[in-house]
């Protein structure tokens, strides 16, 4: 009786690699199947259309090209320096203010005061609203006619007409970066409050014997726990931004004169928009390797900083 439920069970667990079982990797299989569907396939995709002439408008001229997308992209393609360097200043102008900006909302929030709780939930609606609804709303805003922007200002006597703040090339720019910083922050905001609550109230309480101040205590303590959390939320904010095509394409389009045009959307504007579908994939290799380079750096920063 025994043997044979020993012989029941061994057969139940599909005898397969190291005596294991097949069983886990077919009940695992449908997972991995829909992953290489859903993200493995579509990025060889692009890079395989990336080394190809892939042209809408010339479909007569499509085959393979070898890396003739990448030479045009960094030798012929002026508008691609400048849309990099736009991209840059944006990823590099957002992270950095909402890193500061979150990390002050942090640190008052992680006080006690009434209706903390209120407080706390408030600051998270910018980061829970949809995105298209935030456009709106912010399109409205710095609206040349109609918009409380100007209302504003012309009350407070900083300016003495209306300004078309989407269509002016000196503030179209600004404009767009105030948008995205107010729904960015609370992201920051909860990431670091939520490190700041692991810091242990005792040392705190041993920098105080030691006759520190709220400020040492910020350096010191603080921001040494919170080196992580900091790292871990620009790395991700700053994927998120580089890959940022909503705000900017909803409320500019990418212009005046292409002063807003990042890298995503000069992309989607060459393959979808032209039609040049090689061109656009070779585009986005090319950002998907300054991505990971971003990643690399950051993985290398982190164990680092452990070791």
């Amino acid at each position: 009786m025994k043997a044979n439920t020993q012989q029941r069970s061994r057969r139940l667990r599909f005898a397969g690699p190291q005596d294991g079982g097949w069983l886990p990797y077919i009940l695992i299989a449908p997972t991995l199947l829909l992953i290489v569907g859903i993200m493995v396939y579509p990025v060889l995709r692009v890079f395989d259309l990336s080394i190809q002439n892939y042209d809408f408008t010339k479909m007569h001229e499509q085959g393979y090209i070898g890396l003739d997308n990448f030479r045009k992209i960094f030798t012929e393609d002026d508008l691609f320096y400048s849309v990099l360097g736009i991209t840059v200043k944006w990823v590099f102008s957002e992270v950095a203010l909402q890193l500061v900006f979150g990390l002050i909302l942090a640190l008052l929030l992680n006080q006690s005061f009434k209706l903390r709780g209120l407080i706390r939930s408030l600051s998270l609606v910018p980061w829970a609203v949809s995105g298209v609804l935030t456009t709106m709303l912010w399109s409205l805003m710095f609206n040349q006619h109609i918009g409380v922007i100007n209302d504003l200002f012309k009350r407070i006597g900083f300016i003495d007409h209306n300004i078309a703040w989407l269509a002016n090339v000196d503030t179209v720019f600004g404009s767009v970066v105030t948008a995205e910083l107010w729904r960015g922050i609370p992201f920051f905001a909860i990431t670091l409050l939520a490190a700041l609550q692991t810091i242990p109230k005792e040392v705190y309480e041993a920098s105080e014997v030691d006759g520190a101040g709220k400020f040492r205590q910020l350096v010191s303590v603080t921001f040494p726990y919170l080196k992580e959390s900091i790292l871990f939320a620009t790395l991700l904010r700053g994927i998120w931004e580089f890959n940022s095509i909503d705000m900017i394409f909803t409320m500019t389009n990418g212009g005046p004169m292409s002063m807003t045009t990042t890298l995503p959307i000069y992309m989607m504007q060459k393959a979808i928009l032209e039609g040049n579908i090689g061109y656009g994939s070779a585009l986005g290799v090319v950002t998907f390797l300054m991505l990971l380079v971003f990643v690399l750096f950051y993985l290398r920063l982190n164990r680092e900083g452990k070791d």
